[in-house]
């Protein structure tokens, strides 16, 4: 018997968020051997994770039968003290994304609106549609605070503004005192949820760029921080991630939160990441001495690039060339990037990788670029 089941009608229009392709996916698609794909298309840490990780997990896998520490007390207390906050200024979620979903859902509803960068990451917007909210976004691609200020001062009714410092998948960012600038003239009623995954690169590459957590919720307590392990501490793979906050955003957010919302090999593997700083800073002079080089590439091929913070590089293109052609060439040989196709821009995202995976992307790239079957 056929369904005419009906759902909410907010989902008839909502996107799912694309990932990138898996490495698994090519091996089906392309026929070529999985030792041989490069990917550099999710801003995974190309250095993997801390070893001190692997071995603590290795050591957690027998007690995969229990459920974690649903307090997580241990992972808070070491924010708390990395960050010069109190434990109750913090909730952990599966991923940083899980706490977008938190702030969203606590605020937006059908009677307001939800304010963003026009090109920022694609959960904002998933998430915000999910409410029935509407969504307002800036005319610019990368984030113009006079544009925010414009369209904030404009309406009445706007519950969440998103900031993403760095920004993805374009990689610029705002200095902290531009940011200030703006925030000293937000309501504080509106939630301004300030995205910091990928702030270990920009402070480690501008400290003009490095917000603090604690400075920025003492100041602003209507200011919601995000961060994760999924980038700098090469954690992708567990989903970890943490909101820092006044207690009175904390508190409703933590309503939302299913139990046991992280694994406990998440929670052990997160725990032992915040003890290997030495790792993280490895990752970070390593994925900025490597970036000199696409720069340097790009700079003598003649295309553009737009300054980045973080781990990944986005390059441009003029009309002669087509970025989803070079994109699906790109695969063809085994390296997985990203096609900014989907955000209206003629334009690629590249992972920083390692060493040997940059040398690799740039060959190949190069014979694809000056290939005159791509004009």
């Amino acid at each position: 018997m056929g369904s005419n089941m009906k759902f909410n009608a907010v989902l008839e229009n909502l996107k799912t968020y694309e990932a990138g392709k898996p490495i698994e996916l090519v091996v089906r698609d392309y026929g070529i051997n999985a030792k041989d794909i490069i990917k550099l298309a999710s801003n995974e840490n190309p250095r993997g994770c801390s070893l001190l990780v692997q071995d603590a997990v290795c050591r957690e896998v027998s007690k995969m039968n229990l459920y974690p520490d649903d307090s997580m007390y241990e992972l808070k207390a070491k924010l708390a003290k990395r960050f010069d906050v109190k434990e109750d200024n913090i909730a952990i979620g599966a991923g940083s994304d899980q706490i977008i979903s938190f702030g969203v859902h606590a605020k937006a509803n059908k009677n307001n609106k939800v304010l963003m960068a026009r090109t920022t990451f694609a959960m904002y917007e998933i998430y915000a549609r999910q409410t029935g909210t509407t969504i307002l976004k800036t005319k610019s691609d990368q984030h113009n605070l006079d544009e925010f200020l414009e369209i904030y001062k404009a309406h009445d009714d706007i519950a969440v503004v998103f900031l993403c410092l760095p920004n993805n998948p374009l990689g610029e960012c705002l200095d902290k005192k531009e940011v200030y600038a703006f925030l000293d003239q937000i309501d504080s009623e509106t939630l301004v949820i300030v995205d910091g995954a990928y702030q270990e690169y920009g402070a480690y590459k501008d400290k003009n760029k490095e917000i603090k957590p604690r400075d920025i919720i003492e100041k602003y307590p209507n200011v919601l921080y995000l961060g994760t392990f999924s980038k700098a501490y090469g954690l992708g793979g567990i989903r970890c991630g943490y909101g820092i906050a006044k207690e009175e955003i904390i508190q409703p957010l933590l309503k939302l939160r299913a139990p046991f919302n992280i694994t406990t090999l998440t929670l052990k593997a997160a725990i032992v990441a915040l003890d290997d700083e030495k790792f993280v800073q490895n990752s970070l002079k390593e994925n900025f001495e490597q970036m000199k080089l696409y720069e340097t590439f790009a700079r003598e091929l003649g295309f553009d690039f737009i300054e980045s913070f973080t781990n990944f590089i986005t390059l441009s293109f003029d009309d002669s060339k087509n970025a989803s052609e070079i994109s699906e060439k790109l695969l063809k040989k085994g390296i997985i990037i990203r096609n900014l196709g989907a955000y209206g821009m003629n334009a690629i995202r590249v992972t920083i990788g390692t060493p040997e995976q940059n040398a690799r992307f740039m060959k190949e790239f190069k014979d694809i670029y000056l290939d005159n079957l791509v004009n």
